[in-house]
């Protein structure tokens, strides 16, 4: 799975149910060799993906590419990546520990 194929995906895994009533943005920083930056828009518990991401996001992620794909493929927990440094998050920290049930992984 490529970086940009895992943020495609992001519409079909997404839970409406989680974010009922939510109007936040969320993105990411992606570098490394797959570099680029993808947002999440949820408006009232609508969601889509905007590539190339959105000037004012309530939070931003920021992680390589290798560990972004290891976070999306369910081999790094998200958690344990920010606690080690892997995975860097600015803004709304609360919103960010809603992320795992507003894109739920098969584990």
């Amino acid at each position: 799975m490529t970086v940009a194929e895992s943020f495609e995906q992001m519409p079909t895994i997404f839970n409406p149910a989680a974010a009922a009533g939510m109007t936040k943005t969320l993105q990411w920083n992606i570098t490394g060799e797959e570099a680029g930056v993808w947002a999440f828009q949820i408006i009232n518990g609508e969601g889509k993906l905007i590539p190339g991401g959105v000037e004012k996001p309530d939070i931003t992620f920021t992680v390589s590419d290798k560990d972004w794909l290891a976070i999306a493929e369910g081999k790094l927990d998200a958690m344990n990546a920010f606690m080690t440094g892997k995975l860097k998050i600015a803004g709304d920290m609360m919103l960010g520990m809603k992320v795992p049930s507003l894109f739920p992984t098969q584990r």
